[in-house]
């Protein structure tokens, strides 16, 4: 805060003097108070583009550090000359300074000014930059016993807790179950045959492998491969078919 009062005063006396300046170059009277803006105020802009183009290439902050010395100079320039003009033009008479001494004074505004920018720009940077760590060493959540609440601690976890838990984080994929081994003895052809003889016939009074089948898992044996099964079907059929032709005639 008193930074920024200190950049105002300064500005004010600046202003005046600027002022006085521009009436006397016979710049209009309404817009003699736009000329100590236009300086002064190239000043404090200049001086706040410089903190930002701080890690900028060379080129561009030579660049704008020459245009605000040059405000800053004209600025300076103005005052003094202001000061040493009118200290020339006043009749003798109380204290009484030399030139130099006046225009030393009078350039004390415009440089304060521009330092007062300058510092003010920096602490604003300088407190932004700081918020965030004094926000975490003031926690209320992080204070120490003294201080109200305690720390969360975490207790070590010891080797069983930790085996369990890779346990259950890389276990791996469940098994289907093995087919259980089947621990029937395979019928024979000629049980197979045997059985299928006193199978049901199927439809159409036809020898049914599917009975046949059955027929053999009723047994308690395996009945084996599909192809056998078939084989005497077709067996079976024809023997059906021969007793049917023999029973006709």
């Amino acid at each position: 805060m008193g930074v920024a009062l200190l950049a105002v005063a300064a500005f004010a006396l600046s202003y005046d003097a600027l002022r006085q300046m521009a009436a006397a170059s016979h710049i209009y009277w309404l817009l003699t108070c736009a000329f100590p803006l236009v300086i002064d105020g190239f000043i404090a802009i200049g001086i706040g583009a410089l903190l930002v183009l701080r890690t900028a290439p060379l080129r561009p902050r030579l660049y704008v550090s020459g245009l605000v010395g040059i405000a800053t100079a004209t600025s300076i320039w103005a005052n003094v000359l202001h000061a040493i003009r009118l200290n020339q033009q006043s009749s003798p008479g109380g204290l009484a300074l030399g030139d130099i001494t006046v225009g030393i004074i009078s350039a004390i505004a415009p440089l304060a000014l521009a330092g007062a920018v300058h510092l003010y720009l920096i602490v604003q940077r300088h407190s932004s930059h700081t918020e965030p760590d004094d926000e975490g060493r003031h926690n209320p959540e992080a204070t120490t016993p003294e201080g109200g609440a305690a720390p969360a601690t975490t207790q070590p976890a010891s080797g069983n807790d930790v085996a369990e838990e890779a346990t259950e984080q890389v276990a791996p994929p469940k098994k289907r179950p093995a087919k259980r081994h089947d621990e029937r003895s395979l019928a024979t052809y000629e049980q197979v045959v045997e059985i299928g003889r006193t199978a049901p016939l199927g439809r159409d009074g036809h020898v049914s492998r599917r009975n046949i089948e059955k027929a053999i898992n009723a047994k308690g044996l395996r009945p084996g491969r599909r192809e056998r099964l078939e084989e005497v079907k077709e067996l079976l059929q024809a023997e059906l078919n021969e007793a049917r032709l023999d029973s006709a005639a």
